[in-house]
């Protein structure tokens, strides 16, 4: 059977299986307040990821100052690409938010019809 699974990466590095919406939130405010830097120095970004243990995975970026980026993969492995990157800039963060939650929830669909830059 396919299980499906739900990984947030914190700006710190710390993963987090199943997260929360707060912890979703926090994450967000630690990336927008640019109050955690990655181990390079670097303002760091958080990723949220979601798919099924024998395929599909979908992953959305959030970086200092709201620059998304959404990718499809094949596999967790992001062996195959299935589609080219997706970006947005200065998104706000609730709408950030929005985003993540509707990966959390499945809803890919609703992602893709975004409004995404060229």
């Amino acid at each position: 059977m396919t299980q499906a699974w739900v990984e947030l990466t914190r700006p710190d590095g710390r993963q987090q299986a199943s997260p929360s919406e707060a912890q979703l939130a926090a994450a967000l405010a630690e990336v927008y307040g640019g109050t955690t830097q990655a181990p390079d120095g670097a303002l760091a970004s958080a990723v949220l990821r979601f798919g099924y243990d024998d395929g599909l995975m979908y992953e959305i970026e959030v970086a200092h100052g709201g620059d998304i980026r959404f990718e499809e993969w094949s596999d967790r492995d992001c062996e195959i690409a299935l589609a080219s990157p997706r970006r947005m800039a200065s998104l706000a963060e609730p709408d950030a938010l929005q985003l993540w939650k509707w990966l959390a929830q499945r809803q890919v669909a609703k992602i893709r019809s975004q409004p995404w830059l060229a």
